[in-house]
């Protein structure tokens, strides 16, 4: 019953958006005010407020909880939203969208293959250096230049923006998870590659799926060749990724992963695609002098640059950056700690790059700084409804509820918990919007789960050794990147760059049927993994 009731909010967010089409930040608005009134009368009755507040007033915890989320919102998730769509009006206001469009028309004269090469080939590798939603904001944006609609460039980056979100911003949400399941509250490097290996083998298969999707997506009749791109780019990024994660850790296998799935598109273009016209005359390409290239390509060439030598890729780099011009503090009464690197952020190294690289193309500052207000101004909406949402999971979590769910959840299922342990990873997305805040959420709780059903032991998973217990806490991962076909927050994120204000009910209609495959999906993995194979 405590279940129950834990999880009307998000039952609300989901009618509302998707049964009653009400816009997003009015959902996110609504579904806040009655979250406050849940924790103000609702947890206390239920006595599922976590022991460590159980002397505290439950107002002090609401209030510091809604301050706690907007500022958690603020930086660095709108800071990146802002900056990511700020860099693509850049492109247009000198124009050189128009040459990054030609280019990447001339690169093939397959669709699919080109819509494939900017979502799951370039969004991934957005996802594995930064993260907060780069992914889904730059090629959306990018795929709207091209002349795609916008509903069909917001669904298409959600669904592409998943197998690498386990591995996003160089690893974290599975090093946070690997983390949370040591038994010193450290994970060691055997442990740390353990968890990642694990977490790919439960994505296998969605390796050559969600691209076999994507093109489909983008071209329905070509079925067979849409099927043979799939297995000859999926081939290459699972090898990759599984090496990086068995051998390196949880650091590198978006990012590498993601430029062999970009070599293979390339590969495959080269040895298969023919690139003629409708009459089967080769296209001539309109030549472009490396100047005017490097021109167009500066904004995104310095974001990509900066992001990736701020990451842990470049380590003294890295460690400056985080340990200078740092805000963080314990909040008021819930005692968490808000932290923000002022330098080491992905939102600033995005700011770098599209101020730079529109100064090399022509903008004065003063004009950046008038498209920059602009740009903020335009996403008023979008603002409000991230806010909303964030401060509705620290208010969801902090009270209780959110953990609530997931203990629920556990005790309705028993014995077949194993299936249903993504679902618990793809509820603290959905939530949460984060799969690293996913895993702080519940990635202990899977480890738990474990030992209550005697998942204690080593064994073999699709040929690999390790963990039962690190098996299981591994789907919360692999289910978190389902979650966030759903999540609000990256719906809202959508929404932004693809200037759709109040479609995201619409949105989420359409992801909804990839998401629930998705947990499916990875639900049979698992428990396959571990009574089967």
């Amino acid at each position: 019953m405590t279940a129950l009731i834990s999880v009307i909010p998000i039952v609300l967010l989901i009618v509302l958006m998707m049964g009653f089409k009400v816009s997003g930040y009015k959902s996110a608005i609504i579904t806040l005010v009655v979250t406050i009134l849940l924790a103000l009368f609702a947890t206390p009755a239920m006595g599922i407020i976590p022991d460590k507040y159980a002397d505290v007033s439950i107002t002090g915890i609401t209030l510091w909880s809604i301050v706690e989320g907007f500022l958690k919102a603020c930086f660095p998730i709108i800071l990146i939203i802002i900056c990511a769509i700020f860099s693509y009006n850049i492109l247009c206001e000198t124009k050189e969208i128009e040459t990054i469009k030609t280019q990447f028309i001339q690169m093939t004269s397959d669709k699919g293959l080109l819509v494939l090469l900017l979502t799951w080939g370039l969004g991934g590798v957005l996802e594995g250096m930064a993260g907060f939603g780069t992914a889904v904001a730059i090629p959306a944006a990018i795929l709207i230049g091209l002349g795609f609609k916008p509903m069909f460039s917001a669904v298409i980056c959600l669904v592409a923006n998943t197998v690498a979100v386990g591995f996003g911003a160089v690893g974290l949400p599975a090093t946070t998870l690997a983390n949370q399941v040591a038994a010193s509250g450290t994970a060691t490097s055997a442990e740390l590659c353990e968890v990642a290996t694990f977490i790919i083998i439960q994505l296998a298969l969605m390796f050559f799926i969600t691209p076999f999707l994507i093109l489909m997506m983008t071209d329905r009749k070509k079925i067979l060749k849409n099927l043979s791109i799939a297995l000859f780019v999926g081939a290459f990024s699972i090898t990759v990724q599984f090496c990086c994660a068995h051998f390196i850790g949880p650091e590198t296998p978006a990012i590498l992963g993601s430029v062999a799935a970009i070599i293979a598109m390339l590969l495959y273009n080269k040895l298969f695609i023919k690139n003629t016209d409708a009459d089967g005359v080769k296209v001539e390409k309109k030549k472009f002098g490396l100047t005017k290239t490097l021109k167009a390509w500066s904004v995104y060439a310095l974001i990509i640059f900066f992001i990736l030598i701020s990451s842990k890729i470049v380590p003294p780099i890295n460690e400056l950056l985080n340990n200078t011009l740092v805000t963080k503090f314990d909040l008021p009464v819930t005692g968490n700690a808000f932290k923000f690197g002022w330098l080491s952020n992905a939102g600033l190294m995005i700011f770098l790059g599209a101020v730079i690289g529109g100064l090399i193309q022509g903008l004065s500052f003063g004009r950046l700084m008038r498209l920059l207000a602009k740009t903020t101004i335009n996403l008023q909406k979008t603002v409000v409804t991230i806010c909303c949402l964030v401060a509705m999971a620290m208010l969801m979590n902090n009270t209780g509820m959110t953990n609530d769910i997931a203990k629920g959840l556990v005790e309705l299922t028993g014995a077949v918990f194993p299936f249903f342990a993504p679902l618990i990873g793809s509820i603290g997305t959905f939530v949460t919007g984060s799969a690293t805040n996913a895993n702080i959420l519940f990635g202990k709780l899977q480890a738990t789960a474990a030992s209550d059903l005697g998942l204690v032991n080593q064994g073999t998973f699709f040929g690999v050794s390790g963990n039962e217990t690190n098996w299981l806490a591994a789907a919360n991962c692999a289910g978190s990147e389902g979650g966030k076909l759903l999540s609000p927050q990256s719906i809202a994120i959508a929404t932004a760059a693809c200037d759709m204000e109040g479609q995201d009910g619409e949105i989420m209609r359409k992801t909804m049927p990839f998401a629930i495959f998705w947990i499916l999906m990875n639900g049979l993995m698992v428990f396959l993994g571990l009574h089967v194979f």
